[in-house]
């Protein structure tokens, strides 16, 4: 297992200087949100297309409470190409209210970026819709590794309507 590559931190660390905070025009993130109920792993069904992901398959997410109160945040991915796991650890906190789904995450130092969670099930956290700062980033994550279509397409619908380009997603292969 090796970290993700040197280019991912400095692509990481311009975007962030560049300002990666709010969300995307008309999306708004979740209210009633439990950060116990949201902690485990998660697994990446499908996403747009980004440097640090790129060609990654079998992507989980990884949230667990820190002694300081924020979260720690385990990206893992693997990399067919060169037949390795990649990682990459971060840390997140909330952005405003712990009862909004508006986190902020950072895996470079003190630079954070939007995590907007604008679609969850509420009932039994098995899935979210997660949007960055704009419409280039977005995720949709299952507590397993397949997603009921039905609910699948409904998030995608979600995401067109506020001009995500779902044509453009990538479904995430597990094994």
């Amino acid at each position: 297992m090796h970290r993700f590559p040197i280019s991912a931190l400095l692509l990481g660390l311009l975007t962030a200087l560049t300002g990666c905070s709010g969300v995307p025009e008309g999306a708004t993130p979740v209210n009633n949100f439990s950060l116990q109920r949201y902690l485990g792993t998660w697994y990446e069904v499908a996403r747009l297309d980004h440097r640090f992901e790129r060609g990654l398959s079998n992507v989980t997410a990884e949230y667990r409470l820190r002694d300081d109160g924020k979260v720690r945040v385990v990206n893992r991915g693997f990399d067919a190409g060169s037949n390795e796991w990649n990682e990459a650890e971060g840390k997140a906190k909330f952005a405003g209210a712990e009862d909004v789904g508006q986190l902020e995450v950072s895996f470079f130092g003190p630079f954070y970026s939007s995590y907007n969670i604008i679609e969850l099930d509420h009932e039994n956290y098995e899935y979210a819709l997660i949007a960055g700062y704009n419409l280039d980033y977005l995720w949709i994550l299952a507590r397993s590794p397949e997603l009921d279509p039905a609910i699948v397409a409904r998030l995608v619908g979600k995401a067109r309507e506020l001009g995500f380009a779902t044509d453009e997603l990538i479904y995430v292969e597990h094994e």
